[in-house]
């Protein structure tokens, strides 16, 4: 299959060189015919000078302009299609996960405020909480109860997981990458501990650093996440902001 594909790959670069050379010799046949026919040798050169000439802003439009608005574009609908997977994201377990998070976290109070997002929160507001998110150190503590339990809620999404990590599209966003991949890491290590009772204190120190990773990459992106739905989906962002996973006491209903 190797030489196949690597024939195939030869076959389409000389394609190029045949099509090239075939519109090159079409170019001077019509030059010939034309001089053959009015023998003016000036006019066809004052033509040829004056294409030749216009071929760096010809250049400049399609090849720089032209191209820049329409992968401007493609770069916006893109970004929409990613957009779309980080909703199922946080839709099938992201919101989920959060919850799961903070009851790991001693001071998880101290940060509440800031994923209480409302109708009424503007750029400033998003942009001073991502700053607290990011200065923001969580105190990760043990709970083997808890800890089964995300073990095998983890395993029912490990499927889900692979499929978000698999599309290509993600390419065009690190930090959820880097997000997908922190809470995959922590899959994959709850995974091979068969019994979370009894794990020694340096073992659970470290998967305590995986949850802390995790959770923190978790805490940015649904705040940028709100931002976006609050701009472009103000129905979703009311539903999100009701169903804060900070608030026990969150609830979907409208009183």
């Amino acid at each position: 299959m190797g030489i196949y594909r690597e024939y195939g790959r030869k076959w389409y670069e000389s394609w190029y060189v045949i099509l090239g050379a075939a519109l090159l010799v079409g170019s001077a046949a019509l030059y010939l015919v034309h001089y053959a026919i009015f023998r003016d040798a000036h006019h066809i050169f004052i033509y040829m000078l004056g294409d030749i000439a216009f071929m760096p802003i010809e250049v400049l439009l399609v090849a720089i302009i032209v191209h820049r608005l329409l992968d401007s574009r493609e770069r916006k609908l893109r970004m929409e299609k990613l957009n779309m997977v980080i909703g199922a994201f946080f839709s099938e377990m992201g919101i989920h996960l959060l919850r799961s998070f903070s009851q790991f976290d001693a001071t998880c109070a101290e940060i509440k405020d800031c994923l209480a997002a409302g109708s009424e929160w503007k750029e400033d507001d998003f942009r001073r909480a991502r700053w607290r998110m990011e200065q923001y150190e969580c105190a990760i503590g043990r709970d083997d109860q808890l800890l089964e339990e995300m073990r095998e809620y983890l395993q029912t999404k490990r499927d889900f997981l692979l499929t978000l990590l698999e599309n290509p599209a993600l390419l065009e966003h690190e930090t959820f990458t880097d997000l997908l991949w922190a809470v995959f890491h922590l899959t994959e290590e709850l995974k091979y501990r068969y019994i979370i009772a009894g794990l020694p204190d340096s073992d659970h120190q470290h998967l305590c650093s995986d949850i802390a990773r995790a959770y923190s990459l978790l805490l940015r992106e649904w705040l940028v996440y709100l931002e976006h739905l609050k701009s472009n989906y103000p129905y979703l962002f009311s539903l999100a902001v009701r169903l804060n996973p900070l608030d026990p006491d969150a609830s979907p209903i409208i009183d």
